[in-house]
């Protein structure tokens, strides 16, 4: 299980405390063109004026701006004058339920409001997706490293940067997309370290996984369908940790967060909603059914495709995996090749199983179906499908770092060059349909009680201050 670049030394004692010696070895180059791809994706990033497009642009801010000023259930006396001040600026989605005992709460909690608000307290809501953008890059950089050898993390954090979908949803503050496929790839990246680097000690392996299920639980945290995620990683984990020399300790501290985590959402979630598996969502707005299946399959490869081009390699990536690890089976090669060639496709199944899991749940949502035949709008409809973004990245960077020296160079700049192309298009609300920008975003679309429809154009985003009129 050691990585393709081991590091000089072998591993310490389980007593032995974490050392300089112990930290892996960057190559300077690798790291300067990552950060250079993460660089270019904050420049485009900030250099583009804020604006509200969808409803649930709306329904994020007003949620946030709650969470600023210290209130995670409202009065009806702090609701209506949120709500009132939030008229200024335009129509919008009223995310606000009501709850048994009389107060409000926003349906987006818990979730994104919580990680964006400390954000939004210090009028710098715009850094938050950057903030955990940077975490992303830092996961796929040292586990795509660790796995692939040189160049592999630095190409996994290109790939993951370059893409018009992730650059939409890194302007787009307001709402959680970003965010969360950024503290997924930052999960992941960390989890393929710690299983890879058998040389280290066991402590530094603990607390990075740990800190990966960390990033897992919170993009859970920011929306429950992306448990998919956390509970591949948790399955790999219990079925390899034995083969990667792991402790059975470490595995019990992963696992362990996981569980408590569970326990504490469905705490929340009993205290507020009266049963645990009860969310702000009512019964029926957001559906799931196997009628969905065949006419998203049919119209969702273009939107992806088009916001996300990188989708292609990962495809040939998994490809050329499985007919290799068959054909090893039957090949006359050495130990330690047929030993690379297995781990590389555990990996490469695990990677897969997750962006196939969360992928394989969207395509039986309803509302996906509605809006793609609706408004053809592969802005909105991309949102979910954009959170496996970073095992799609290490997937194509293992492709890239197959490839003869010059190839993965022109391939990336078709791909960056593709990602320009598309983020403009879809930074302008490339709805199309009878919806326009504005349009409701999600089966979550009520009216507001101040007489203004939900949707409508969007404003520009000014900065949030943690009181007074927003």
């Amino acid at each position: 299980m050691a990585a393709a670049d081991d590091l000089p030394g072998r591993a310490r004692s389980a007593g032995a405390g974490i050392t300089w010696d112990s930290l892996p070895r960057i190559g300077w180059a690798e790291a300067l063109v990552a950060v250079a791809a993460f660089v270019a994706t904050c420049v485009a990033v900030l250099e583009r004026t804020p604006k509200l497009l969808e409803g649930d642009d709306f329904a994020y801010l007003t949620s946030i701006i709650a969470l600023t000023r210290g209130h995670l259930v409202l009065s009806n006396v702090d609701y209506q004058a949120l709500l009132s001040q939030m008229s200024a600026r335009g129509p919008r989605l009223n995310p606000f339920v009501h709850l048994a005992g009389g107060g409000w709460i926003s349906e987006k909690n818990p979730g994104y409001p919580f990680l964006a608000a400390p954000f939004a307290a210090l009028s710098l809501l715009r850094i938050a997706p950057l903030f955990y953008g940077a975490l992303g890059c830092l996961g796929l950089f040292v586990g795509g490293r660790r796995w692939l050898g040189r160049w592999g993390g630095t190409w996994a954090v290109t790939l993951f940067c370059s893409s018009g979908a992730a650059l939409v949803f890194a302007w787009r503050a307001t709402m959680p997309t970003f965010t969360e496929a950024s503290l997924i790839a930052a999960g992941y990246g960390a989890l393929l370290w710690a299983m890879l680097a058998v040389e280290k000690t066991p402590r530094l392996r603990t607390v990075v996984g740990l800190l990966g299920f960390l990033a897992l639980e919170a993009a859970t945290f920011s929306r429950y369908t992306n448990v998919v995620l956390l509970g591949v990683a948790a399955v790999a984990v219990m079925l390899t940790s034995r083969r990667a020399a792991l402790p059975a300790r470490s595995v019990g501290w992963w696992l362990g967060s996981v569980g408590l985590f569970a326990a504490g959402v469905l705490a929340f979630n009993q205290e507020v909603y009266g049963a645990p598996l009860q969310t702000g969502y009512a019964s029926g707005e957001i559906t799931f059914s196997l009628g969905a299946i065949a006419p998203n399959v049919q119209h969702m490869p273009a939107h992806v495709v088009a916001s996300m081009p990188m989708v292609l390699l990962a495809l040939a990536a998994v490809g050329w995996l499985a007919l290799r690890a068959v054909r090893s089976r039957h090949a006359d090669l050495d130990p330690s090749r047929r030993a690379t060639h297995r781990r590389a496709a555990l990996i490469g199944a695990t990677l897969t199983a997750g962006w196939v899991g969360v992928w394989g749940l969207y395509s039986a949502y309803d509302w996906t179906v509605q809006t793609a035949l609706g408004n053809n709008s592969t802005v909105q409809v991309v949102r979910f499908y954009l959170p496996a973004i970073g095992l799609i990245a290490l997937l194509g960077a293992w492709l890239l770092v197959q490839l003869p020296r010059w190839l993965p160079l022109i391939l990336l700049a078709i791909v960056v060059g593709l990602g320009a192309l598309s983020y403009p298009a879809l930074a302008e609300g490339n709805f199309g349909g009878p919806g326009g920008p504005g349009a409701p975003s999600g089966p979550t679309a009520r009216a507001a009680p101040n007489g203004h429809p939900p949707g409508g154009s969007a404003p520009n985003l000014p900065p949030v201050p943690p009181g007074g009129r927003p």
